[in-house]
């Protein structure tokens, strides 16, 4: 049975222990990390599933211009 996909749901954990390992680690290099991984990708899933404009995501994800 194929998972119900909605632009309102978010990752599950399991969905998210599949691709934390493949972002970039924090090393100390210059630039502006990323304070919370996991919202930042979800407020880029969240943004395509709704095909809107990233000034439209919703504030829970972070600002639009770190997402």
């Amino acid at each position: 049975m194929l998972p119900v996909v909605s632009r309102f749901r978010l990752l599950s954990d399991d969905e998210w222990a599949l691709i934390e390992g493949l972002l970039p680690v924090r090393t100390g290099k210059q630039g502006r990390p990323f304070s919370d991984a996991r919202a930042m990708v979800e407020g880029i899933i969240y943004r395509y599933r709704c095909g809107i404009a990233w000034r439209d995501v919703p504030e829970v994800f972070g600002p639009w211009q770190t997402i």
